[in-house]
């Protein structure tokens, strides 16, 4: 049904019976979430072998219960090395948390500089931001008084024909965030082309960073995955090696919360980031860092990990739009919303100006989501139109119950807007 072309009174008959619908549900005292793209108990139940590996732990290197080794062991730089497709000496494997490498490095440049170059923090600067994009990359960024400048994202990644610009009129300018591979809430994986031109760029800052944050790479939804251009070696071909940092975790590989994290570079940003780390921590948790190895092993082995992963997860997007296929079919003139190969979020775009409302008919009725905004800088949606989904960490009885809530919240909001035209 094409919302669009209703009449008035056939607009009012459906909000009407709509309403009916969302009233009902509100008496249900329903209480779902599916506000954040956490995995679910049945995911991290596919990890609970790792804990059995005491045995084998005892027989790890001796040097790997002391301090020392502050880059990280190297059977796992080894096997970060080998997902990202670049050198074990290019990872630096840290803790538990790749958001954490990432709130640091923006610290450690903000105070220090790059590799010995002027402290970002030494005059007003500015990032670009991918909108919409992953609420706790801006939420940093925020946190630290950066400027957010915001490029819409295409099918194919950002808008580089505004990115290029910017970057290149503008020495204030000193990174941009990306979720390369099913990226935070698209499910857009950046095209050859578009890795090639973030690479090839002029900046007018030479200590211009690409915040590379591959979070999903190894995290398929079907057995025909996307392919990413490696960006390292996208760099080191157009002579800017130093350009960017990668970033990623096992977060949603093994435990959320206690995975291990790794940050790779070039030799040089290496060797800075090091130089500043030494001071910060002797090490970090090496034999957490072996036990992973242990239980991952290899890159094949993380591949049959994660078909596990995937024969969880995938009914529970299938459930997601199914519901909204049934419920708006493709011409319904009001809403859309991606089909992702990978990651683990669904983004919805409701008619302009609906959700808000969105929201709070939700949260009346029980349901969690992410608020309208979040995916912007400021949380701020000048089209208030963009939701994300995050079906993953809810059971599937839940996941039922908050899509019927979500249907029906959509259903009621985008009627009560085309009434006001």
């Amino acid at each position: 049904m094409n919302y669009l072309s209703l009449t008035k009174e056939e607009l009012t008959n459906y909000l009407a019976q709509e309403r009916r619908n969302y009233d009902a549900i509100v008496a249900e005292s329903n209480k779902v979430d599916i506000a954040r793209g956490k995995p679910c108990n049945e995911q991290l139940d596919i990890a609970m072998p790792m804990l059995d590996m005491a045995e084998q732990l005892k027989a790890m290197p001796k040097s790997y219960r002391n301090y020392g080794m502050l880059e990280g062991i190297p059977e796992m730089r080894g096997l970060f090395a080998e997902i990202l497709g670049v050198k074990p000496d290019n990872v630096i494997v840290g803790g538990s948390s790749s958001l954490n490498l990432m709130y640091d490095t923006i610290q450690r440049n903000l105070q220090f500089g790059v590799c010995g170059g002027k402290p970002w923090n030494s005059s007003p600067i500015k990032f670009i931001c991918p909108v919409p994009g992953y609420d706790r990359h801006f939420g940093i960024l925020q946190h630290f008084g950066i400027e957010m400048i915001s490029v819409n994202m295409t099918e194919q990644g950002p808008n580089m024909d505004l990115v290029e610009k910017l970057v290149e009129s503008d020495e204030s300018i000193k990174g941009i965030w990306c979720v390369p591979k099913y990226s935070n809430p698209t499910g857009i994986t950046y095209s050859d082309e578009v890795v090639t031109r973030l690479a090839n760029m002029k900046t007018k800052a030479s200590d211009f960073r690409i915040f590379w944050d591959n979070a999903y790479c190894v995290h398929e939804l079907t057995d025909t995955p996307d392919v990413l251009k490696n960006i390292m070696q996208a760099c080191i071909e157009a002579g800017n090696e130093d350009r960017v940092y990668e970033f990623t975790s096992t977060s949603k590989i093994t435990f959320a919360g206690a995975g291990v994290a790794c940050i790779a570079a070039s030799a040089n940003n290496v060797k800075d980031i090091l130089s500043h780390l030494t001071y910060q921590t002797i090490s970090y948790n090496k034999v957490s860092q072996y036990m992973h190895y242990l239980y991952l092993k290899s890159v094949d082995n993380i591949a049959e990990i994660m078909k596990k992963q995937m024969q969880v997860i995938k009914p529970k997007f299938d459930t997601v739009i199914g519901a909204l296929e049934e419920n708006f079919g493709a011409d319904n003139g009001v809403c859309t919303w991606t089909n992702p190969k990978g990651g683990y979020f669904i983004t919805l775009d409701t008619y302009p100006g609906c959700a808000s409302r969105v929201g709070e008919l939700c949260k009346k009725a029980g349901l969690t989501i992410t608020p309208a905004g979040a995916p912007f800088p400021y949380g701020v949606d000048d089209d208030d139109k963009t939701l994300r989904i995050a079906p993953t960490f809810t059971s599937d009885s839940d996941l039922a119950v908050a899509v019927k809530i979500l249907v029906c919240c959509i259903k009621v909001a985008v009627l009560e807007k085309l009434l006001e035209l």
